[in-house]
């Protein structure tokens, strides 16, 4: 039995690997119009990071990290706390007061593989660190958004939210414990275990039970004070004024304990139950949890494999791979190893070419350049190489065109070149 890859992983085959690849460029070019600045970071970092910076009681710390070394390691289950890890390492805030910074790369979770949702997965996102400004709060789900338009994706949803500050979080969070007290035999095992450890991820549950004994749960917003209410106010009085759609949803949280202040979340419909294309918020307090001056901060990720199922739904037009120019066949040694000296030339000036390296007969090698759907086919044999010349023909209408001097190919680039 040959060896299989590990669940919840997958193969990018040439064809896959090509989109990928076009929009991870697409994804840099939008990221390089807003300021963003690429970062990349270790596939592993120290657990502790991702215990202080997520939390211990979320689900990812608590059940979902690959850790080994005898847990000291592990495989990186999310960007930002990644991010802020090398803004401080690195005293990034020395360089400007506001680093914008992106990233793609891969993450690693153990959890229940299922549609768009995978165990090694690849993200994109982007963190602006050093400003507490509304309207950076405004760009960056500006920024979001216009990614998802550039890649014509209509059919989204962008929920937004405010959980302001500890402080403020902390009255509510008692009121919130006095009502699903009387519930809490029925909620889920989840939900239970939260209610010990981080009530407020209750609103996040998607048990359906849950979601319908939380319909006159008390509402956070009724808790917060006037200057975070007016810094939400503005907030959607900007998005508005840049017609960008949104729905207030006041119990939208996130799933990790950074989170404060706004918090977003661009849903789909296309996605089916894990509906969740792109999420963010504000995280004011993880600079600080990970040893570094009170910094405030915001962000956002998506799933790039979710991504591409919307792409995919929408019959994305991607760009196909470049066309290839030349298949050179040969007849005899001879003419395979003169055919490796004209393909070293042709591919140093650019132009995609081929040639046979399985010895196959010359009607083998023509249904091969047929196949690779090569535009022009060279013959090379004895006689080729005594004379130097030989017949180009065009595929598409078998048109053939001499070559005069195969030496240095001048007449073979020429040709080409006045055909780009």
């Amino acid at each position: 039995m040959f060896i299989q890859k590990p669940k919840g992983t997958y193969d990018l085959l040439p064809e896959k690997a090509l989109q990928r690849t076009y929009l991870e460029s697409k994804l840099r070019k939008i990221f390089s119009y807003y300021n963003y600045k690429e970062l990349r970071t270790p596939s592993f970092e120290k657990t502790a990071l991702f215990k202080r910076g997520i939390g211990e009681e979320t689900d990812i710390v608590s059940k979902e990290m690959y850790s080994f070394n005898e847990g000291e390691l592990t495989l990186k289950p999310e960007m930002t706390a990644s991010v802020i890890r090398s803004y401080l390492e690195n005293s990034l805030y020395n360089e400007s007061p506001l680093q914008k910074l992106f990233y793609i790369g891969n993450m690693y979770r153990r959890e229940r593989p299922q549609a768009g949702r995978f165990r090694e997965f690849s993200q994109f996102g982007a963190e602006a660190i050093g400003s507490n400004d509304y309207l950076i709060d405004v760009e960056m789900i500006m920024l979001a958004d216009s990614i998802l338009k550039d890649f014509s994706i209509k059919n989204t949803i962008i929920k937004i939210n405010t959980i302001g500050s500890l402080s403020e979080r902390e009255v509510y969070l008692k009121e919130l414990k006095n009502y699903l007290a009387k519930y809490l035999d029925e909620l889920s095992t989840d939900s239970k275990r939260r209610f010990e450890t981080n009530p407020l991820r209750i609103l996040d549950t998607k048990d359906k039970k849950d979601i319908e004994l939380l319909k006159d749960a008390p509402v956070l917003y009724n808790y917060l004070n006037g200057d975070t209410i007016k810094s939400f106010d503005s907030i959607l009085s900007n998005l508005r004024s840049m017609d960008v759609k949104y729905e207030v949803d006041y119990k939208l949280v996130r799933g990790f304990d950074y989170y404060t202040s706004t918090t977003f979340e661009f849903i789909s419909d296309a996605l089916g139950a894990q509906n969740s294309l792109l999420g963010g918020g504000r995280y004011d307090l993880l600079t600080e949890q990970l040893g570094g001056k009170p910094t405030p901060a915001i962000g956002f990720a998506a799933g790039i494999e979710r991504l591409m199922m919307i792409l995919e739904t929408n019959k994305y037009d991607f760009p196909v791979d470049a066309k290839l120019k030349i298949y050179i066949a040969t007849i005899g040694e001879e003419s395979k190893v003169f055919a490796l000296k004209l393909l070293n030339i042709l591919r140093s000036s650019g132009i995609k070419s081929e040639t046979d390296y399985l010895n196959r007969s010359i009607k083998s090698q023509m249904k091969e350049a047929n196949k690779l759907n090569a535009e022009y086919v060279l013959v090379i044999g004895e006689e080729e190489i005594k004379t130097r010349s030989a017949n180009l023909k065009r595929m598409s209408d078998s048109i053939e065109t001499d070559i005069l001097d195969l030496d240095d190919l001048k007449d073979i680039l020429k040709y080409f070149n006045n055909k780009n």
